[in-house]
């Protein structure tokens, strides 16, 4: 079987084309595949070869004490299903643009999906309040799939997001509202941007999607969660909607 990674971290890099070097070299020491993006705001990596090839890019990554406490988010294919290797420099991990977005300055507040969980069926946070749920994904992932009920912003790019939101903002007022995406990383900036702009009634969930499936299974889930590989989607048991390798004419 194959180990699919989905990870990233958020952390000060001063020199991202020298990580970004190492990173190359470690991944194809393993023949792994998958795209990695580097930036002086952290690492965002989709990763995917043999267990063990894996954890021993993983072993190395982590003995940089910036990525020690990176959280990994697993699941197991059949195949490969990435065409090759594709290391790149960016100027964020996830383009949002907004100066008041950072999680290296701190992170907002996050629920634990087991927790997100027991509120969905209990109908309320643990003071009582109502719930929603905020997908900060776009169009096309969220017809995938999405939580019961969360509200789905009609975006195609994650920096369309705060235009987007700005119609909702009266209906979220009493709410307690969880952010969520993929594995994580776009409701971390998400939530600290909403925060920065006066909702402070936002909380971000823990690991995403992927996290959350992983740690309680599809409890309040509709569908699959898109993901940005030959897989497709997956379900609640992290299961591939696609179990096969890339064509050759997307390696191209």
């Amino acid at each position: 079987m194959i180990r699919n990674i989905a990870a990233y971290h958020f952390v000060e890099v001063a020199d991202p084309p020298a990580l970004a070097g190492r990173v190359r070299g470690w991944a194809e020491d393993g023949g792994l595949r998958g795209t990695v993006l580097v930036a002086p705001e952290g690492i965002n990596l989709f990763l995917a070869g043999a267990d063990a090839a894996v954890g021993g890019f993983l072993e190395r990554l982590r003995a940089d004490p910036r990525f020690a406490a990176m959280v990994v988010k697993d699941s197991w294919s059949g195949s490969v299903p990435f065409a090759r290797l594709k290391v790149k420099l960016k100027r964020e991990i996830i383009s949002f643009r907004r100066q008041d977005a950072s999680p290296l300055r701190g992170r907002a507040p996050a629920v634990a999906p087991a927790d997100l969980a027991r509120w969905l069926a209990a109908g309320h946070d643990d003071a009582g309040r109502r719930v929603v749920l905020l997908d900060t994904r776009n169009r096309e992932e969220t017809s995938y799939g999405a939580f019961a009920g969360a509200v789905r912003l009609p975006i195609d790019n994650f920096a369309d997001l705060p235009a987007a939101l700005e119609p909702h903002r009266e209906a979220l007022a009493g709410a307690t509202v969880v952010g969520y995406c993929t594995g994580g990383i776009r409701c971390e900036k998400a939530a600290l941007w909403m925060r920065a702009s006066g909702m402070d009634n936002v909380l971000q969930l823990e690991g995403g999607i992927l996290g959350y499936f992983e740690a309680v299974g599809g409890t309040g889930y509709e569908g699959r969660c898109f993901v940005f590989d030959a897989r497709v989607a997956l379900d609640p048991q992290l299961r591939p909607l696609v179990d096969g390798a890339p064509a050759q004419a997307e390696a191209a």
